[in-house]
C-alpha cells in the first residue's frame, strides 16, 4: 500500500515513531500525482519543489527535537481560490491566469503554522460556480472512480485529490454544496463548517454570505483534526464568529445511543434516484440500530431553496467579481482600445468563462432598480424561512439526515448545457448554506460501482454532535471502498 493511502491520523502516528520521513512521505505522493494526474487532473499548480523543502524542514525539526504541529509532515492540498503567499492563485479563471498573491489566507497560514507540506492548487468550476468542476479555464477534473464521469464541484480537484491518493487531506470551499457534493462523488468525507467558524479572509469572494472553507479528508478524524487546526476566529473577517473551539476529535466517542435523528420528508422523494434513496434509508436503520431516535422532520420552504440561493449568490457574485477588471491584477485585454470602458468590457469579456457571466448576468439584473425588492429582497424573504423551518426541526431532533446529492457522478459534458439540470446538483446542501448551518457528507454506498453519500446537519456551532454522528455512522458503515485507478 502506498503511503497516500493512509489516513492522516495513521500516518502522524507514524511520522511521531519515526516510521517515515516527512521526505518519504511527500515524494510518495508526488509519485503517486505522477502515475495519475493525467487522467485525473485534480490541479492547477503543483508545488513539488516547495514541498520537498518544506517535508525536509519539518524532519529536521523533528530530528531536534523541536515542537510541531499537529499535522507536521502531512501533503494537503489547497483549493486554488484561497490565496497562497508566491503560489500562483487562479480561481480556475483566465482572468486571474498570472495573479501571485502578495500573503497567505488565514485558514491556509494555519495550515503552514499546524506544519503542513502544501502540495499545490486544486482545480475548480471557475469561482467556485459549478457542479461538476468542468467550467474551470485550465479544463475539467475527472472523477477517480470513473475517469469519464464528472467530481462533481467546485471543490472537485480537491475532493479528486483526495480520493486518487494526490494528497492526504484537502480544503476546499462550499457557497451551495461544493465540498459536501463532490465529497460525495468522490467516495470521501467533507464538511461545510457552520458559517462564520473558520475564516474566510483570502478566500476569493463568490457569495460573501454563504461561503466557507471547509476539509476534505478520507474519514471522519481527518476531518476533525483537520477542522482543530482551521476554526477559529479571526479579526480580519468581519463574519468570524467569536466562539470557543472544542478538541473535535474528543468527539469521536462512537456512542450515539438516545441521539434524535431527524430524516427530511421533502429530501427523500421525487427527483432522488432509487439507489440513493434505498442508501440513505439503509443508513438511517443503521443509526437507529446504533441506539438512536429516528423520526420525520419537515422542511417546508425547501423546495423554494434553489431559487432563493440563484438569486442570492449571482447577487453577490455580481457586486464580489467587479473588482476583476485588469487594472490592478490579473488579465488585461491586449487589443487596442478606445478608453477605459472598453478595456473593461473587453477584458471581462475575454477573462471570464460563459457560468460565470451567466451568473454576473443574472445577479446584476436581480440587483438592479425596480427588481431588487421582486428578486433579491424576496430571496431573502424566502432564506428567513428556511432558516425558520431548520430551528423548527433542532426543536425535535438533534441531527438531520438527507442525501448529499440527488444521483451519483453523472458523464462528463452531460449537464453542460442545461444549467438548470446541473443547478438541480445541489437541491440537497443548499438549505444548509441559506441557514448558515454545518454540513457533512460521509459514504454510504454505491451505485453502479460510484460512490454515493449521506449528507448529515447539525445545530449552528455544533461541529462536535455532527462529527460524533457521522464518527460512529462510518465505524458501523465500514467503508473501505476505493477508486480503482
Amino acid at each position: 500500500m502506498e503511503f497516500s493511502d493512509y489516513t492522516a491520523h495513521a500516518l502522524i502516528e507514524m511520522l511521531d515513531r519515526r516510521d517515515i520521513s516527512a521526505v518519504e512521505l511527500t515524494k510518495s505522493v508526488f509519485d503517486r500525482i505522477a502515475e495519475v494526474e493525467p487522467d485525473v487532473h485534480a490541479y492547477v499548480t503543483l508545488t513539488e519543489e516547495l514541498a520537498l523543502a518544506e517535508a525536509a524542514a519539518v524532519d529536521k525539526r523533528r530530528a531536534a527535537g523541536e515542537a510541531l504541529g499537529p499535522l507536521a509532515g502531512l501533503p494537503v492540498a489547497v483549493k486554488d481560490n484561497m490565496a497562497t503567499k508566491g503560489v500562483l492563485t487562479t480561481c480556475s479563471s483566465r482572468i486571474l491566469n498570472n495573479f501571485i498573491p502578495v500573503y497567505n489566507g488565514t485558514a491556509v497560514q494555519k495550515l503552514y503554522d499546524a506544519g503542513i507540506v502544501m502540495t499545490g492548487k486544486t482545480n475548480l468550476d471557475e469561482f467556485a460556480m459549478g457542479s461538476s468542476t468542468e467550467t474551470s479555464y485550465f479544463g475539467p477534473t475527472h472523477n477517480p472512480w470513473n475517469i469519464d464521469t464528472v467530481p462533481g464541484g467546485s471543490s472537485g480537484g480537491s475532493a479528486a485529490a483526495v480520493a486518487a491518493g494526490e494528497a492526504v487531506m484537502a480544503v476546499g470551499s462550499d457557497t451551495g454544496g461544493s465540498i459536501r457534493q463532490p465529497a460525495s462523488l468522490c467516495g470521501v468525507v467533507g464538511l461545510k463548517p457552520t458559517y462564520g467558524l473558520v475564516s474566510r479572509y483570502g478566500l476569493f469572494a463568490f457569495a460573501s454570505s454563504l461561503d466557507q472553507i471547509g476539509p476534505i479528508t478520507k474519514d471522519v478524524t481527518d476531518t476533525a483534526l483537520l477542522l482543530n487546526v482551521i476554526a477559529g476566529h479571526d479579526e480580519r473577517d468581519s463574519t468570524s464568529v467569536p466562539t470557543d473551539i472544542p478538541d473535535y476529535t474528543k468527539a469521536l466517542t462512537g456512542d450515539i445511543k438516545g441521539l434524535r435523528v431527524g430524516v427530511v420528508k421533502e429530501l427523500m422523494g421525487e427527483g432522488i434516484d432509487v439507489d440513493i434513496k434505498a442508501a440513505v434509508e439503509a443508513s438511517v436503520r443503521l443509526l437507529g440500530g446504533l441506539g438512536a431516535e429516528i423520526s420525520e422532520v419537515s422542511l417546508p420552504h425547501s423546495e423554494y431553496a434553489l431559487s432563493a440561493y440563484y438569486l442570492i449568490a449571482p447577487a453577490e457574485a455580481s457586486s464580489n467579481l467587479a473588482r476583476y477588471d485588469g487594472v490592478r491584477f490579473g488579465h488585461r485585454t491586449q487589443d487596442e482600445v478606445a478608453d477605459m470602458v472598453e478595456m473593461y468590457m473587453k477584458t471581462r469579456a475575454e477573462g471570464f468563462g460563459d457560468e460565470v457571466k451567466r451568473r454576473i448576468m443574472l445577479g446584476t439584473y436581480a440587483l438592479s432598480a425596480g427588481y431588487y425588492d421582486a428578486y433579491y429582497g424576496q430571496a431573502q424573504k424566502v432564506r428567513t424561512l428556511i432558516a425558520r423551518d431548520f430551528a423548527a426541526a433542532f426543536n425535535q431532533v438533534d441531527i438531520i439526515v438527507s442525501p448529499t446529492s440527488p444521483s451519483v457522478a453523472f458523464k462528463m459534458g452531460a449537464k453542460v448545457a442545461d444549467p438548470l439540470q446541473m443547478y438541480l446538483s445541489d437541491v440537497c446542501t443548499i438549505p444548509v448554506n441559506l441557514a448558515g448551518l454545518p454540513g457533512i457528507s460521509v459514504p454510504c454506498g454505491l451505485s453502479g460501482g460510484l460512490p454515493i453519500g449521506l449528507q448529515m446537519i447539525g445545530r449552528a456551532f455544533d461541529e462536535s454532535t455532527l462529527l460524533r454522528t457521522a464518527h460512529a455512522f462510518e465505524l458501523a458503515f465500514g467503508w473501505h471502498e476505493k477508486p480503482n485507478l
